[in-house]
């Protein structure tokens, strides 16, 4: 295993991790590779109606080439802000979404929004205390609900639903109860099924992760993670099977990523694992962030992976293997620093990783950062 240390933004370090504790047994010494930092200028900001709530994995990102256009997605208390804007910044649209009521007295409070892009359509999809609601991307129309089943929640158990990916036709979301729902999705209309609960959880969700199958046989493409730090991988499927479980180590598991095989886990303590997911074994740990981490995302044509955390900074890293072992490496490429700002939300806005987005607890705005 390899263990990374940052002391500031441009300073990664490697050191010698303890074995006889972990009980990893990958190559020492190797997997940060040093670089020069890629620098990023802070482009024109996008203004919101209300700040964005102190939520992990606050912000949805869904790039439009055809149209020039990239939708934002905001969680704000009750409500979802829904942002269209040009590629210099400029907003176009904007729009709220409500979490449908129930029999409460208050209005529900919203989790996430995150747009799923399935083979065949993409569909925004908001999750509540209440419930699960999908829509057509553009936010307009409703094509399905689902609310949450409260009769196995105790009296003071919080009921709700958190951690949303797809994969292939399916949309997966977790639950209060660490059960994760899987939603087969048709081609079109709102016909669609809930056709099957996945248990491997004792905790709440926090989130969920996919990548392409590419046709290969038990290939591990989809992973889950809990309150306690837990990690399940899956392989997707007519039926989904459990592959292997990951354990905690007493932090949870805000977010969680998953790229070529290579599982990025971000913990509440600053840390950011690197596993294998065929195997779950850890290949490399880095101390990215003074505290916990709110937010990971990936782009996948460079392998490029981005971790925001409580303490202001953001972080780009590369993710690669090595041609002669096969063992994970990590290239530190960029720090930022968003300054007086509790981050809570952080994704890259185009598949390339040249550019990246943050929101901030108690800021009325969408930071954006471009490559110089």
């Amino acid at each position: 295993m390899v263990a990374v240390d940052l002391e500031g933004p441009y300073e990664p370090r490697v050191r010698r991790a303890d074995l006889g504790a972990t009980g990893v047994t990958s190559d020492l010494g190797r997997g940060l590779q040093g670089s020069e930092p890629r620098m990023f200028r802070w482009e024109r900001s996008i203004p919101l109606r209300g700040s964005a709530a102190a939520l992990c994995n606050n912000l949805s990102v869904l790039q439009l080439p055809a149209r020039n256009l990239t939708y934002f997605g905001v969680v704000h208390g009750p409500s979802a802000q829904l942002l269209s804007a040009a590629p210099e910044g400029v907003p176009l649209a904007q729009r709220q979404l409500h979490a449908k009521e129930g029999a409460g007295v208050s209005p529900p409070l919203i989790t996430q929004v995150h747009w799923c892009v399935l083979p065949f359509r993409v569909l925004l999809v908001l999750t509540s205390h209440r419930g699960i609601q999908m829509y057509e991307s553009n936010g307009y129309t409703m094509v399905y609900w689902h609310a949450l089943d409260s009769g196995d929640a105790s009296p003071v158990q919080a009921v709700f639903a958190r951690g949303i990916a797809a994969s292939g036709h399916f949309i997966c979301v977790g639950t209060w109860s660490g059960r994760v729902l899987v939603f087969d999705i048709p081609a079109k209309g709102p016909n669609i099924v809930l056709s099957e609960e996945l248990a491997g959880h004792q905790t709440p969700i926090t989130d969920i992760a996919t990548e392409p199958a590419q046709g290969q046989d038990c290939v591990a493409d989809m992973v889950t993670a809990d309150d306690s730090g837990l990690l399940c991988v899956w392989r997707s499927g007519p039926e989904f099977t459990l592959l292997t479980r990951i354990p905690g180590f007493g932090v949870p598991c805000p977010s969680v990523q998953l790229w070529q095989g290579i599982i990025a886990a971000g913990y509440g303590n600053g840390q950011v694992h690197l596993y294998e997911a065929a195997t779950g074994n850890l290949h490399v740990q880095i101390n990215a962030h003074a505290r916990a981490i709110c937010a990971l995302d990936l782009a996948p044509e460079v392998g490029k992976l981005l971790s925001a955390g409580e303490d202001t900074f953001v972080h780009i890293w590369k993710l690669s293997r090595s041609p002669e072992s096969g063992y994970i490496e990590v290239e530190h490429c960029h720090g930022e620093c968003v300054s007086d700002t509790q981050l809570c939300g952080a994704r890259f806005c185009d598949s390339s990783g040249s550019s990246f987005a943050v929101t901030g607890y108690d800021l009325a705005e969408i930071r954006r950062f471009s490559s110089v």
